[in-house]
């Protein structure tokens, strides 16, 4: 049990038009140096458009892997603007050396004086393809596995790049979010996860319950509003 890695990057953003339409997001992030407050419904200063499907005390902080990055800059069909600096995918936090393969389901973190739980993965949605102006990358995002995550805050405090990300505890070494991921959209009727899901307390109910459906009608949901928009 070990994660003890920097905060590179601490990002913050404000709800802006993101295409023609006036699509309204808080998706697009830009590092900050000053220390900012976290609370239960987030950094100090940073915005959701959409308080139904974003935010919120289960997604307080957005968290992905910086060494992504490199990934998308060579799968991509075409160069992304996006990619050339951090934030690019709505992140808070931005670091090196943890990613979804190593990151647990309840892991529990300290960074500066707050402490935070890891408490689910990202569903992608439809955002992604207008902020990469590439109409699947939601889709891409999603079976990837390469999601980023959200965590809960236990103890607010104040937080600041530089500070470091340290492992407090681990009650579910066995599901990293790569498993979780697996079940969510590739093996997504193995029932033997599916029933092991429903009952990680450290996840959102309404991923119990969605595994719970799924245990009882044999069926995958419907995706595509939340990866096309439509």
């Amino acid at each position: 049990m070990k994660i003890n890695t920097e905060l590179l990057y601490l990002l913050r953003g404000k709800a802006t038009k993101i295409d023609s339409a006036g699509t309204l997001s808080g998706i697009k992030k830009s590092p900050v140096k000053a220390p900012l407050a976290l609370d239960q419904f987030g950094l100090e200063g940073d915005e959701q458009a959409d308080h139904r499907h974003h935010g919120g005390p289960d997604k307080a902080i957005h968290h992905y892997a910086l060494e992504h990055y490199h990934f998308w800059e060579n799968s991509l069909p075409t160069d992304s603007p996006a990619l050339k600096f951090p934030g690019a995918f709505g992140e808070n936090f931005s670091t090196l050396n943890m990613t979804e393969a190593t990151v647990c389901i309840g892991d529990v973190l300290s960074v500066g004086t707050a402490v935070i739980e890891v408490s689910q993965a990202r569903q992608p949605c439809w955002k992604l393809n207008l902020r990469f102006q590439c109409r699947d990358m939601a889709q891409r995002v999603q079976s990837s596995g390469y999601t980023g995550w959200y965590y809960r805050v236990l103890q607010p405090g104040e937080v600041c790049p530089g500070n470091q990300l340290t492992l407090l505890q681990r009650p579910n070494p066995h599901w990293t979010l790569s498993r979780l991921l697996k079940t969510l959209y590739v093996d997504a009727l193995n029932f033997a996860e599916l029933e092991q899901i429903a009952q990680l307390q450290a996840l959102p109910l309404r991923w119990r319950q969605l595994a719970e459906k799924r245990l009882a009608s044999g069926k995958i949901e419907d995706w595509s509003a939340r990866i096309s928009g439509t």
